[in-house]
């Protein structure tokens, strides 16, 4: 009797567990797969420049009176060129004692320096930035980066299309065999980086040059410093491209 019981719990045992995974197998027999990119271009509408503010002295006071002038002095610049005071970051001023020899002594100077940066939106003023900031001698021009303001909309346009794609080609897919498509049971989603971000980096805006020549009574050379050299043009900004993937997962009607 406990044997024929035995066998009775097992086979009941052995129809559940079948049952049980009758779905998943109807859902791999029932479900197509599909992958599709999406891309979203756009002209960038923000510029981003950055200056490298410093100075050095004897004298802490003066030394963070003289950066935090040349900081000044470019805000105002940027003021004079039609930008916000929220597309200013002006940062923050560190202090870096320079000793000589043994650090127990008193330092020697002090070397000051910041970081500040431009957001414009209008690229028409960043030659006369450029050119202001070159002119003033106040700091080292660091680098020009174009990109977009809402980049997240951006991705998300990009989404949107390799979505349209994905549930595109599934439906033509379903449909040769006269079949529906029907929900959406699974998806991943990978949105890659931007593309096109054009970048003008390592300028040394405000350094001067010497130039060697003879003089009148010979065997002997002057230095005469020359002007800054003018900026180049800035970049022409390129398209900037945003791409997505999808892995989409339909149920079949």
């Amino acid at each position: 009797m406990r044997n024929v019981l035995a066998i009775v719990l097992l086979i009941s045992s052995l129809t559940l567990t079948a049952n049980a995974q009758a779905p998943e197998l109807k859902f791999i027999a029932d479900t197509l797969v599909v992958q599709a990119d999406g891309t979203y271009e756009a002209d960038p509408d923000l510029a981003t420049m950055n200056f490298h503010i410093f100075a050095q002295e004897k004298e802490l006071k003066k030394a963070y009176a003289e950066a935090t002038q040349s900081m000044q002095r470019i805000s105002t610049l940027a003021a004079s060129n039609g930008l916000n005071k929220e597309d200013v970051s002006t940062g923050v001023l560190t202090v870096a004692p320079i000793y000589e020899g043994d650090r127990k002594k008193r330092a020697r100077s002090y070397y000051v320096q910041g970081e500040l940066v431009l957001h414009v939106h209008d690229f028409s003023k960043i030659g006369p930035i450029l050119d202001g900031s070159v002119e003033d001698g106040v700091a080292d021009f660091r680098s020009l980066t174009y990109s977009l303001s809402d980049e997240e909309a951006a991705k998300k346009q990009a989404v949107a299309e390799a979505m349209r794609r994905a549930i595109g080609r599934a439906g033509i897919a379903v449909e040769q065999k006269g079949q529906k498509l029907g929900s959406l049971r699974y998806m991943s989603l990978d949105v890659q980086q931007l593309f096109g971000v054009a970048q003008l980096q390592n300028l040394e805006m405000g350094t001067e040059t010497a130039e060697v020549s003879a003089n009148r009574n010979g065997g002997f050379f002057d230095h005469h410093k020359l002007a800054a050299p003018p900026p180049p043009p800035p970049l022409t900004p390129q398209k900037i491209t945003v791409r997505a993937s999808v892995q989409c997962a339909f149920q079949i009607q």
